[in-house]
């Protein structure tokens, strides 16, 4: 797939070279997507340009990439570690390609563009024989339509529990509630908070061969070596709840339900836990004491959420400090007097160095 774009483009290119962030693992000349822009005076390859983008983002530690229509322009923004980052701006005359190349790869519809779309897709990962998966989210908006892509790296697959970073005290309370034969697990907190990985990780910490595993998600964001791993599906019907209540008859041991959403959904979760099924699952709230009254406004008894619930993990996503580059910092009285506000005091009087990211290459 070739287009022709107007020298007006150069402009575009100008801007896009300039638009990699500090956080960009790679210099702006050596981005294989700009290579690939560059041509674009010409003739480009929409093909080579979503592979570029998307090996850019794997190389960039990026979990999503944003697609952002606008008025005379599209902006590509990478989440990486938690925050968004302005990367590219393209063109305007390449929007309608670009999202048609990615309907295309994820299976989507070409000829839709007043309806929201999911599908998802492998790419092959430079120099490599690997294929990573990538779930893609199209949506109509005022300049066009947008697109969100999750990249499902096996970074995150291969993360064990010891490894997500929880602290010696609380590993030690996740651990005793894995290995209860039954109850329920919770994992809570905002979108892409890593309660899925979490999840996943203790799934792997349970699946022996004297076990059956089952799982239904929205969707099946990594693939588990002997684990039954169900798609949602409500086009056909196989919703949770629906989807749950069929694999209670398929004999599992371990059950994981991607999230409970609804009334429904809870009961039977709580049901499955009461009769002997171990069940894994997340819950949209702000922290794990937030998630009681959730599960109550959902119907659900407080003597059945008392005698089913093993334990609540809420969790966040902490950025850290790169080890290359940091330095030691004084903190200012204006700083310090905000440090109050966020940690306790005694935590604050024990803690006389403090750090700060310089930057570099790493």
């Amino acid at each position: 797939m070739a287009i022709k774009i107007r020298d007006k483009v150069k402009e575009d290119l100008a801007n896009a070279k300039g638009g990699i962030t500090k956080n960009a693992t790679r210099a702006p000349e050596d981005s294989p997507v700009f290579k690939e822009l560059e041509k674009g005076a010409l003739t480009l390859s929409v093909i080579r340009l979503v592979d570029a983008m998307m090996n850019e983002a794997y190389l960039m530690r990026a979990s999503d990439v944003h697609i952002d229509p606008a008025e005379d322009k599209i902006r590509v923004r990478l989440r990486i570690d938690g925050v968004m980052n302005d990367i590219y701006v393209f063109p305007k005359e390449v929007h309608s390609e670009v999202i048609t190349r990615i309907k295309v790869i994820a299976g989507l519809r070409t000829d839709e563009h007043q309806m929201a779309q999911d599908g998802r897709f492998k790419f092959k990962l430079p120099d490599k024989e690997e294929f990573v998966d990538v779930r893609v989210s199209i949506a109509p908006t005022y300049h066009g339509e947008n697109c969100v892509m999750r990249i499902l790296a096996e970074q995150a697959q291969e993360l064990s529990l010891e490894a997500i970073g929880f602290s010696e005290g609380d590993l030690k309370k996740v651990m005793k509630a894995v290995m209860k034969p039954y109850g329920m697990i919770l994992a809570t907190g905002p979108t892409s908070s890593g309660k899925t990985t979490s999840l996943y990780a203790i799934l792997k910490k349970l699946n022996t061969k004297d076990v059956s595993i089952i799982t239904i998600e929205d969707p099946v964001e990594y693939s588990l070596e002997g684990v039954d791993q169900i798609q949602v599906n409500d086009r056909t019907g196989l919703t949770f709840a629906h989807g749950l209540r069929f694999i209670l008859r398929q004999d599992p041991n371990i059950i994981m339900v991607g999230e409970i959403r609804d009334e429904e959904t809870a009961g039977i979760a709580v049901n499955a836990a009461m009769t002997g099924h171990k069940l894994l699952s997340t819950l949209h709230a702000n922290d794990a004491a937030t998630a009681l009254p959730r599960l109550i406004d959902m119907k659900i008894e407080p003597f059945l959420i008392a005698s089913t619930i093993n334990i609540i993990i809420g969790q966040r996503l902490v950025r850290l400090i790169c080890s290359h580059c940091k330095a030691s910092k004084k903190l200012s009285l204006a700083e310090t007097e905000n440090l109050k506000q966020l940690i306790q005091s005694d935590l604050l009087k024990t803690a006389h160095t403090f750090y700060e990211g310089q930057g570099c290459s790493e």
